[in-house]
């Protein structure tokens, strides 16, 4: 089964997916911060995404949904394809678009993106992976 991991960053599990510029097709790739207390497997959404690397990205507005957690209001949804090359994964993929992400990360990858994975530290604490 095909792995990737990556080096934890402040301390925090991360995964690195790639977004790809509507502009020019040039890869975006994006750090975002492995949260599986975001979202639920049922969640409309499985990115959390500054709201301007949507846009990059081609995102058509789909709907709004309402957060209630780190971040509270109503923000939009977009379709984004999203890929992660040492899986061979590449999908259209619901991102909620906000106006500010946390320190140091590009966005957040939610449980729904995370279960779609094997993931965790595979036996070595300093990293962070997913496997399919």
């Amino acid at each position: 089964m095909p792995r990737v991991h990556w080096a934890l960053r402040q301390g925090r599990p991360c995964v690195e997916v790639v977004l790809t510029l509507a502009a020019g097709g040039q890869p975006l790739p994006r750090i975002l911060l492995a949260d599986t207390g975001a979202g639920s497997r049922t969640s409309a959404f499985e990115l959390i995404l500054d709201e301007d690397d949507c846009l990059l990205g081609g995102g058509n507005p789909l709907h709004s949904v309402t957060l209630g957690g780190a971040y509270t209001g109503s923000f939009p949804i977009y379709g984004l394809s999203v890929r992660i090359p040492g899986l061979g994964f590449n999908q259209p993929l619901p991102a909620v678009g906000i106006p500010s992400v946390p320190a140091g990360f590009d966005g957040i990858a939610c449980f729904g993106f995370l279960s779609r994975f094997t993931y965790g530290n595979f036996g070595d604490p300093d990293q962070f992976g997913l496997e399919c």
